[in-house]
């Protein structure tokens, strides 16, 4: 029996999990040698013993057999379908989503190359992630495949957009750090936020493509803290604290800048970023509006107050131990999405018991709205019509 039943609920972040040789066939051979030479690709192999034991395990009959009873038990490498995309059907199947949005993990943050000299390298690697992730997706409709799209350069930044929507993909990721020399509201970019809008896609954020913590509150004076992966290079409690920062700051110039009003249909997802931030941002955005309006023409010419743009257009994803039914009290019920984080780790075991337990006190119309309808919302014509609410799910 699939993990949801007889209830219509859309999976806003899953996860491909790559192996180190999973863009060599989506690149030349000139780009192929400066990516093998590139820190993070140098330390990660493309064989060796746990990468030899993760494709055995997949290919074990016997460990094969009991998927379905591991479905949301099995992480990482280990889960159906991590790698091998012929085997993630027979995952969502079991899972029972009606459909998935689905990004990288190793690839999340472009390498860090948006920020280095070589631009050429950064969206070279960005077009390769994208074909990859077209090709893996393209094994069952449901799979929403996600592009990655660098902001470091106005014109190419609107080459991997048309490209990315050429190929099939369903949502346009982009990095919440601020690129160098401009801001991510730049005018330059409004060619790329049209494009999105009139393919009624999506523009999105998630994890990864942040600011990073200052190193520096490492030093702490105590032994070093290790996180839930048992190393000491992942998310911590002082390090998590970090994570929506940049997506804050990024969305508020969009909005001050008038991104929002610009392309009133364009919608963002903040996704695997948490949300209690959200209200309390909400609240001080409009504050910042009044508070500045008098000088500002920009902010004379807003529409709406800034988190009436949020509950417009913003759509985003607790985590599973936040308490979303606070959040969507306080934000509103237009903007809070279900998401399992499927096969990663952070998404926990039971998460829809976790944000059923936090629904409790919120409406009917606010929980088919976090589990379908607002992602619906989100996806626009990235989600075909007859996947919205199939008549199965739904029941």
């Amino acid at each position: 029996m699939p993990y949801v039943v007889n209830r219509l609920v859309h999976d806003a972040d899953s996860h491909l999990m790559e192996l180190a040789d999973c863009l060599d066939a989506f690149m030349d051979a000139p780009t192929r040698a400066k990516y093998d030479a590139l820190p993070k690709v140098k330390a990660w192999p493309r064989d060796g013993q746990w990468v030899t034991q993760a494709r055995a395990k997949q290919g074990d009959e016997a460990f094969r057999q009991g998927a379905a009873e591991n479905i949301l038990l099995r992480k990482n490498y280990e889960a159906l379908g991590a790698f091998t995309k012929h085997d993630r059907p027979r995952a969502l199947d079991e899972l029972g989503f009606a459909s998935q949005l689905v990004f990288t993990t190793w690839c999340l943050s472009n390498f860090n190359l948006d920020q280095s000299q070589d631009i050429d390298l950064a969206y070279k690697l960005a077009e390769a992630h994208n074909r990859m992730m077209t090709d893996f997706c393209a094994v069952d409709r449901r799979f929403l495949g996600t592009a990655y799209i660098p902001l470091a350069d106005f014109d190419r930044a609107k080459e991997t957009a048309r490209n990315a929507i050429a190929m099939g993909l369903k949502g346009l990721m982009i990095p919440s750090r601020c690129p160098k020399a401009h801001s991510p509201s730049h005018i330059a970019f409004d060619p790329v936020w049209r494009m999105a809008e009139e393919a009624g896609l999506p523009i999105l954020f998630h994890v990864g493509g942040e600011e990073k913590l200052n190193p520096d509150y490492f030093n702490n004076g105590m032994p070093r803290v290790k996180d839930f992966h048992g190393g000491e290079e992942n998310f911590t409690s002082v390090s998590y604290m970090m994570i929506p920062h940049s997506v804050m700051l990024t969305l508020a110039a969009m909005i001050f800048d008038g991104v929002l009003d610009r392309f009133p249909k364009l919608k963002i997802g903040a996704i695997e970023l948490g949300a209690s931030w959200v209200p309390s941002w909400m609240r001080f955005m409009d504050a910042g509006a009044d508070a500045f309006r008098k000088g500002e023409e920009r902010l004379k010419k807003l529409t709406l107050k800034p988190s009436e743009f949020v509950r417009r257009q913003v759509r985003v994803t607790p985590y599973p131990h936040e308490d979303a039914g606070w959040i969507i009290q306080n934000a509103g019920e237009e903007v809070c999405l279900f998401s399992s984080d499927y096969p990663h780790v952070e998404g926990g075991r039971n998460p829809l018991k976790r944000f059923d337990d936090s629904l409790l006190n919120v409406s009917a119309q606010a929980r088919d709205r976090f589990y379908a309808q607002n992602f619906i919302d989100l996806m626009g014509e990235g989600l075909a019509p007859d996947l919205r609410r199939p008549a199965k799910a739904a029941a």
